[in-house]
């Protein structure tokens, strides 16, 4: 029996949400941007005589490890291009440079060479790709990354020199956070993407011509009414239904979706219940300014140094590790000034380079965030209900969709929509 359904927000798990449910259902989505995508995030940026699509959000995915994705892209005929992952750090303070991409540009320096301390991080690094796995045998929590290091005698260097700039990286996260990170948690993400290991790690991948390139495809496929610029003020939920609130008025669903981050979430929900409000509230949130510019002087100060990731750490202990991206390099563009995304650093750019900003919200991964994820079915599918997010896994593309095939699977959509091959008849989806 079809029923009616609101979405509220269009990143990717309330696009991939609206999608596959509405192979059955009349579903509406309600976007407060004037765009759809969330932190999917494409520029059109004129540069050098032409026109170049830029991303500034999600960039990056790779087959094996983000396979409904993949699959969602696959069905939509959206087509993709190798990438580089390659990563820097310069440090402020001592000038320190290296790219770990090979022996040439990890020695972009030559005297780090002759450098004990370089040495010294080299080591503690292959050592915490050979040690660290032994955490994930234990069910429990562990303690956070910054006492892990600590008590099993890893250097200051490799823990501010390497893995909490890469981390930063991932999460764009400040680096004090990083350190509170529950240790397990972060390991069981980088065995789960292969990166415990110098070889053999996946290759990545971009949508070619920009990551909005998938929501167009979804847009031209789709029946789903869109309500673009159109914020809920508040969703309301009884016996009959579920009321939702904006500017035009209030409509009636069947059910909703609040596929925005969990702490709009609950403030949306009129009538929020125990349980919501100690899930929802248990994962917070950090700001990140974002700017696209082409200011090189973000970049490594030696090209050999430039990567696709660029950490910088900053001269004055306390004060946040922050990432700027190479767009040429991640999404091979043929640019005569490099365009980078800067993430937490706005006031170092010269003003005359930028081209966009942008603030995009992150979850927080701590302990409390841990323990909310495994009471997701105390709330899910309650009252009417569902709850669709990156926040339910590790933050990123694949942990939002995967959370929408949830949803879509609990709606009778079978693991063949859910794995981003959408069915054609609901025939099809209960076969499947």
């Amino acid at each position: 029996m079809s029923q009616r359904i609101a979405v509220v927000g269009s990143g990717i798990a309330g696009l991939a949400s609206a999608w596959w449910l509405s192979h059955r259902h009349d579903v509406t989505l309600f976007e407060a941007d004037t765009r759809l995508g969330g932190h999917t995030h494409t520029h059109a940026v004129r540069i050098g005589g032409r026109e170049l699509q830029v991303d500034t959000g999600f960039i990056v995915f790779n087959p094996q490890h983000y396979p409904l994705l993949s699959g969602l892209f696959a069905a939509l005929g959206v087509e993709s291009q190798p990438t580089t992952m390659s990563f820097s750090v310069h440090d402020a303070a001592s000038g320190l440079e290296y790219n770990a991409t090979s022996l040439d540009t990890l020695f972009c320096q030559r005297r780090n060479l002759l450098s004990p301390r370089f040495w010294s991080m080299l080591r503690d690094l292959r050592r915490f790709y050979r040690e660290a796995p032994a955490l994930l045998e234990s069910d429990d929590a562990g303690p956070t990354l910054g006492a892990y290091l600590q008590a099993n005698g890893y250097g200051a260097t490799f823990r501010d020199l390497h893995l909490v700039p890469m981390a930063s990286a991932l999460w764009s996260s400040p680096a004090t956070r990083i350190l509170d990170f529950p240790a397990r948690y972060l390991v069981q993400f980088m065995a789960n993407h292969h990166m415990l290991q110098l070889t053999g790690r996946p290759e990545w991948r971009v949508v070619r011509g920009g990551s909005s390139r998938y929501i167009d495809a979804l847009r031209a496929r789709w029946s789903v009414g869109e309500r673009v610029g159109c914020p809920v003020l508040s969703v309301r939920r009884d016996a009959a239904g579920v009321q939702i609130a904006t500017a035009g008025g209030s409509e009636r669903f069947d059910q909703v979706v609040m596929a925005c981050h969990s702490d709009q979430a609950l403030a949306l929900l009129d009538d929020a219940d125990v349980a919501e409000r100690e899930v929802l509230g248990a994962i917070r949130y950090q700001h990140n300014d974002t700017v696209l510019h082409t200011d090189a002087r973000l970049l490594p100060r030696d090209r050999k140094a430039w990567a696709a990731w660029n950490a910088h750490v900053p001269a004055m202990p306390g004060e946040a590790c922050t990432v700027s991206y190479c767009m040429d390099l991640l999404q091979g563009l043929d640019s005569p000034e490099p365009l980078v995304v800067t993430l937490n650093r706005s006031e170092a750019i010269d003003p005359a380079r930028v081209i966009a900003r942008m603030r995009y919200a992150h979850p927080v991964y701590d302990a409390a965030m841990v323990a909310a994820q495994t009471r997701r079915g105390e709330i899910q599918g309650t009252r009417r209900t569902w709850f669709a997010g990156a926040y339910w896994g590790w933050g990123f593309h694949e942990d939002g969709i995967r959370s929408a095939a949830q949803v879509a699977r609990a709606f009778g959509l079978g693991p063949l929509a859910a794995a981003g091959m959408a069915a054609t008849s609901p025939a099809v989806a209960s076969a499947a």
